[in-house]
């Protein structure tokens, strides 16, 4: 390999976007030097660089709490589930753990230094973006947001949709019991979101009030009878053979303190994402993508 590297070499060699290389320049220390207005990067002092950022040294959000085990918080997913016993798998002796607060609480969780990475689905007011205007609300700075999957969103229904749901508006007139998610999570945001484009107030929904902690739950009170349908993902249908009305697809991301990106803990759950052995877990799932999985996006990438 070149011993000299360009911005667009030593992004590839760290796995990041051009643009990162740059900030990480001014805030990490990337050893680099401009050369007739080009940046230049001597391999040597990169991986120097490398060695000494991936060290889970004192001072990066979460170390004094979590000690050597990877945290993470935020919004549930079964996919999530999944790869957290598959990263145990990969790397023996490595702890990952996760916390369900929700987007929200993931975000506040991440804030204060209680987790290395937050896991968010949280939709903006135009509703094709994901998850960087609040973060630029409750962080102190932008984090480094990198997808873990691309999902389907809509409800939850009897096999078959008995009751013919196409919308929320069919939810409040026909009397229909909801399972609901908790505020503060992307799936509550989304559904209230439809709620309010309907003209559905809230309170004419029996059973709003009935929050459950994951999708897995809401999907057992519909199949125990106890509601007719609830906000939900694709992949819960096909678990506990249920019906599904598709709303949207929907970025779930990873989001990582600039200061924490380069953590060996970070870098090897990301890196599994690109392993076959991490896209063989939705072989028996509905209404996944990891088309964008392990990378770096940035406002205004599609869905």
């Amino acid at each position: 390999m070149k011993q000299l590297l360009s911005t667009r070499e030593v992004a590839a060699y760290l796995g990041i976007n051009e643009k990162m290389v740059y900030a990480l320049v001014t805030e990490k220390g990337l050893p680099g030097t401009k050369v007739t207005g080009k940046w230049l990067f001597p391999l040597h002092l990169v991986d120097a660089w490398l060695e000494r950022n991936t060290l889970n040294h004192p001072g990066q959000p979460g170390d004094g709490e979590t000690g050597q085990a990877l945290v993470l918080a935020g919004s549930n997913d079964i996919l999530l589930d999944r790869a957290l016993r598959l990263f145990a798998q990969l790397h023996p002796g490595r702890l990952a753990a996760f916390v369900n607060l929700g987007s929200l609480g993931g975000l506040h969780a991440l804030r204060d230094g209680l987790c290395h990475m937050a896991t968010s689905h949280l939709m903006q007011a135009e509703g094709h973006e994901y998850n960087f205007d609040t973060a630029q609300r409750v962080l102190d700075e932008p984090p480094a947001v990198v997808n873990f999957c691309i999902r389907e969103q809509g409800y939850l229904t009897a096999p078959g949709n008995p009751h013919g749901i196409a919308d929320a508006g069919d939810i409040a007139a026909r009397g229909l019991r909801v399972a609901n998610r908790p505020h503060g999570t992307g799936t509550r945001l989304l559904f209230d979101a439809e709620l309010t484009r309907h003209g559905v107030d809230p309170a004419r929904v029996p059973g709003y009030g009935r929050e459950f902690a994951g999708h897995i739950d809401v999907g057992m009170e519909i199949v125990a009878g106890r509601a007719d349908v609830a906000p939900c993902i694709r992949a819960v249908a096909g678990l506990l053979g249920l019906g599904f009305v598709p709303l949207q697809r929907e970025r779930y991301d990873l989001l990582v303190p600039r200061a924490g990106y380069f953590d060996k803990r970070v870098q090897l759950f990301i890196a599994m994402l690109g392993d076959p052995r991490f896209r063989s877990l939705t072989d028996d799932l509905d209404g996944y993508d990891l088309s964008k999985s392990g990378r770096v996006v940035f406002p205004g990438d599609a869905v």
